[in-house]
């Protein structure tokens, strides 16, 4: 049986892209399971720091399938779902491929190795996007063919390194991605203009974000709050780029509990964080493209407002596109 080894690793970039932002200080990482006859057994992603591998999920969904048992579903914690399969796989994994966008963790830490977990289970190949060149996790590749299973590295590894560049650049220094949404006809002003899925998705990320990053001039016409009360996650600290400092402290921003507010004409503070979240239009995109890694913008199904993108040109590349609700995602780096 020949295996598309680019399909089932685009099902997990696929995958993982959803979970793009949320999981610092860990990896995006997407894994999808095909079974000894071809038929897609799990496409899975890891979703938040702390939580189970992406692997470990997959291997979990596939279980289920492969003997219509659902009971390991009921498992959360990623060392029960280790233990539950090293008791009760019985083989079924035998000849199935596992694709992951990464390397497979060798060490324990908060989770135990998925390296060890996968040699254990029979898999027959494991195809791999980036290599971790983490320290602690690195040389599961070489656990795995040391256990005998047959591993094929670099599978769309341009893609899975774009992927895992959050968290290559919060190894070496720091992440800042430009967030903004608008219409269909570009503007950004007058209200508010995503859907709630999609303030939830923002809201999520401020959770893990160690610093936002927002003009005077919004502070001051919006009276924001920038806090993660949609999904009841912890306010991060908030960089007021403006040259004027004199602000009305009864904007509730600046009410939050444990947040630090800066005010500051350059970008300068953002030396002490390593995931930034910039959140902007036109003025902001201009000022922040120096230290911008990658875009976010979320794009409604709707016309009205009056203003928006001021740029007489530039361009971007799309990593990914999603539809969450109505409204579509678009992560994106310049070029």
């Amino acid at each position: 049986m020949v295996i598309n080894a680019s399909f089932y690793m685009n099902l997990a970039l696929r995958e993982a892209w959803k979970y793009q932002g949320l999981t610092y200080p860990n990896p995006a990482v997407g894994c999808s399971i095909v079974g000894s006859s071809g038929e897609l057994l799990a496409v899975e992603a890891h979703q938040k720091a702390g939580f189970a591998h992406a692997e470990v999920l997959a291997l979990q969904t596939a279980y289920a399938k492969l003997t219509n048992e659902p009971t390991i579903l009921n498992l959360t914690l990623s060392s029960e779902i280790h233990t539950f399969l090293l008791k009760n796989h019985h083989n079924i994994f035998h000849g199935t491929s596992l694709f992951t966008t990464l390397e497979p963790c060798a060490h324990q830490g908060k989770t135990p190795s998925c390296a060890s977990l996968i040699a254990q289970l029979g898999i027959k190949k494991v195809y791999v996007g980036s290599p971790d060149l983490t320290k602690e996790a690195a040389c599961g590749n070489e656990k795995l063919l040391a256990c005998g299973i047959e591993v094929e590295s670099d599978v769309l590894k341009e893609k899975c390194d774009a992927l895992l560049k959050p968290f290559s650049m919060w190894k070496e220094k720091q992440f800042v991605f430009f967030k903004w949404a608008q219409r269909l006809n570009g503007t950004t002003d007058a209200g508010i203009i995503s859907s709630k899925k999609s303030r939830e998705n923002v809201h999520a990320m401020r959770d893990v974000c160690d610093l936002l990053v927002i003009g005077g001039n919004t502070v001051r016409e919006d009276r924001p709050t920038l806090d993660a009360r949609l999904m009841n996650g912890k306010a991060p600290d908030v960089l007021i780029l403006s040259r004027g400092k004199i602000f009305d402290k009864t904007i509730p921003l600046f009410n939050v509990a444990n947040r630090k507010v800066i005010i500051s004409d350059d970008f300068t503070p953002c030396k002490d964080y390593k995931n930034i979240m910039i959140e902007g239009s036109s003025q902001m995109f201009e000022l922040s493209r120096d230290i911008v890694d990658y875009y976010l913008c979320y794009q409604a199904p709707l016309l009205g407002g009056k203003s928006g993108f001021e740029i007489e040109e530039d361009k971007l590349k799309i990593l990914n596109l999603l539809q969450v609700d109505e409204d579509i995602i678009m992560w994106m780096k310049r070029i």
